[in-house]
């Protein structure tokens, strides 16, 4: 079988740009949650780095990517836990789809992808959730919904992949699996105390902007690195910062006409919301779809962080607003500005019909309906078995203390401390 250097090294470049988005994505929670949680956004992202990891090698990429159980494209079976069978061809990558990477180097990649997605579920319930529990519900949530959905739609063999489901890198699989799964954890959690009269304001902006910026620059990986070939990689990766772009911009034009001022926050906020809807798209449109596409998802992002009110859940740091409407904002336009002179299907605006937005809403509708339903099943076990929240005075108290004994800014907080239930807190 022959290998081709170049696309091996970008390919493994791509991994680590990937795998560094999670630190990235760790600093941009860890920005808008309230200091005495700051330490426990930062350790719940980097637990999930080292659980994920785990369990993707071992169970979670045979799975996804192994020889489809009972031909039905639901689910791979265990030929590859542990990677054993490591040099085999990953099954359904034949004929013009075949790979010209090492299998290995393709388990490393698509690890960054399972790491990243179950790490998006911090920012969903931050501040109150306990860290065990997490631990375990990122386990079991790897192997109970990503698995399934990512070898519907990432895997040749899928469903979905087979049925006409175009998604490059994961508006599916990454961004509305997050968006739902997120929200139905938080509902599952309940609410914070105090939401949604109490203001519970970002500590530390220009944190955010810096992770903010790690999540720009790693999703170049993400998204162009899943052409899976060097040659193939420019058009997604332009495109990318094409809707990136257009997403930040789209985004303060709303808040300036809404609230009278665009803000740092809204700014990285909309950037983040432009990455996650060209991510399904990024390989299959022009650079009008790409334009199209930051534009609607930026104003649509912008308008959505007002669904958890709405919807009485207190999704803390507005994961469905940012990555489920992302993704099904990409999803749909796909489906729209699809075409044929870049790769992929013609979708509506080219001639193609509807057969293809057709596909994406399918997609959208199924993958939607599991999410929600598995992680619910997922949660509610954790929460029954070992307790999912931290109690009253905990929650009180900051989960950096209560959950870790540290805090991140001793040395600005003077000396002496108050009583907060049973804990002794820095005031």
């Amino acid at each position: 079988m022959h290998y081709d250097s170049g696309d091996t090294a970008w390919v493994l470049i791509s991994a680590a740009l990937v795998l560094f988005m999670t630190p990235g994505l760790a600093l941009f929670y860890a920005g808008m949650v309230r200091r005495k949680n700051v330490l426990a956004m930062l350790m719940q992202n980097f637990a999930t780095m080292a659980v994920v990891g785990l369990v993707w090698v071992w169970v979670t990429y045979s799975l996804v990517f192994g020889p489809d159980w009972g031909g039905y494209g639901l689910i791979g079976t265990l030929h590859f836990a542990g990677l054993g069978h490591i040099h085999q061809a990953v099954p359904g990558y034949s004929g013009k789809a075949a790979m010209t990477i090492p299998p290995v180097v393709f388990v490393a990649f698509q690890m960054t992808f399972a790491v990243i997605t179950a790490a998006l579920l911090t920012g969903s319930v931050a501040d109150r959730v306990r860290f065990p529990a997490f631990m375990a519900f990122i386990a079991l949530w790897g192997i109970v919904v990503y698995a399934p959905i990512a070898h519907w739609v990432f895997s040749p063999n899928g469903w979905l992949a087979r049925g006409g489901t175009e998604d490059f890198a994961g508006g599916t699989v990454v961004e509305l699996t997050s968006g739902i799964s997120g929200v139905t954890l938080a509902w599952v959690a309940g609410r914070r105390r105090g939401w949604p009269k109490e203001l519970m304001r970002p500590h530390n902006v220009p944190l955010s902007v810096l992770g903010a910026g790690i999540l720009w620059f790693g999703w170049f990986g993400f998204n162009a690195g899943s052409a899976l070939r060097a040659a193939d990689a420019g058009t997604a990766l332009i495109n990318t910062n094409t809707a990136t772009a257009a997403a930040l911009l789209s985004w303060l034009v709303v808040e300036r006409l809404r609230d009278g001022k665009p803000t740092t926050l809204g700014a990285v906020s909309g950037a983040v919301a432009g990455a996650v809807a060209i991510t399904p798209a990024c390989g299959f449109v022009n650079t009008v779809g790409a334009t199209v596409i930051g534009v609607v998802a930026g104003a649509l992002c912008a308008l959505a962080v007002g669904l958890k009110f709405r919807l009485r859940v207190d999704d803390s740091l507005d994961v469905l607003a940012v990555h489920g409407v992302g993704g099904l904002t990409g999803l749909v336009l796909l489906g729209v500005f699809g075409t044929a002179t870049v790769r992929g299907t013609n979708g509506l605006l080219y001639g193609g019909g509807v057969t293809l937005l057709g596909h994406e809403l399918l997609a959208i509708v199924a993958v939607g309906a599991y999410a929600f339903a598995a992680t619910a099943v997922v949660a509610l076990a954790v929460k029954l078995v070992v307790g999912l929240r931290v109690g009253p005075d905990e929650e009180e108290a900051g989960l950096d203390i209560t959950q870790h004994e540290e805090s991140a800014y001793d040395g600005d907080l003077g000396t002496g401390s108050v009583q907060v239930g049973h804990y002794d807190v820095s005031p």
